[in-house]
């Protein structure tokens, strides 16, 4: 019984560390997009690409510790979690092609030869642009993600039930401002951005219990 409560606990610590860095690094690569010219601070852009394809395996390495913490609860379910989990890295990873397309463009006159200043720099704006699209199709499996992991979470008896339910209603966020944002003109939706912080805040609550907490001391 002790080996299973120490176990928990320490799943639960670990996924909550994995979770800051795909918050944090996360965080940072996307600021880095959205503010900075890759033309005038290359540096930082390909900072920004190191730091997400860390956060993204950063991200797989938590659904596979929530998927060896929660798999007694329902190993179907736990499954469908992972393999969703999964799905969501692949998307951001290849999507990453669109973040050096745009750095190769700003910063390497081989690709830009016979283009005016004006051109490559709007051809950096549309890599970027695909960038932000492909990240919200990968919104949708990562919005997925926290449905069956909120159920787990909700029946493990290792976290608050409430947590569980509040991770399975962020998800509904994620989904729905994707969903809200492609309906609208020029993708653009500030409704949609307050559904994707939603999903965030039930997100955060969960990274602080994980982080904090851990798991209860119960077994499963």
């Amino acid at each position: 019984m002790v080996q299973v409560v120490t176990s928990a606990k320490s799943l639960a610590r670990l996924g909550g560390l994995l979770y800051l860095v795909v918050a944090v690094g996360g965080a940072f690569s996307e600021y880095v997009r959205v503010n900075i010219d890759p033309a005038q601070h290359a540096g930082l852009f390909r900072a920004a690409f190191v730091t997400d394809l860390l956060d993204f395996t950063c991200f797989l390495g938590v659904g596979i510790v929530m998927y060896a913490l929660l798999k007694p609860v329902s190993p179907r379910v736990a499954f469908a979690m992972v393999v969703v989990n999964a799905v969501s890295v692949a998307i951001q990873a290849v999507n990453m092609v669109n973040h050096v397309g745009a750095l190769l463009v700003a910063t390497d006159p081989r690709y830009t030869a016979g283009l005016g200043a004006q051109a490559a720099h709007s051809l950096v704006l549309l890599l970027l642009e695909l960038h932000r699209q492909g990240y919200l199709i990968a919104q949708i499996f990562f919005g997925l993600f926290l449905l069956p992991l909120g159920y787990l979470v909700l029946r493990s008896g290792y976290f608050p039930r409430l947590l569980g339910a509040a991770l399975m209603v962020g998800s509904g966020g994620y989904v729905g401002g994707v969903a809200v944002t492609f309906l609208s003109p020029g993708f653009e939706s500030g409704f949609a951005l307050y559904l994707a912080l939603f999903g965030g805040l039930c997100e955060l609550a969960f990274l602080l219990w994980l982080l904090i907490r851990g798991a209860r001391e119960v077994a499963v």
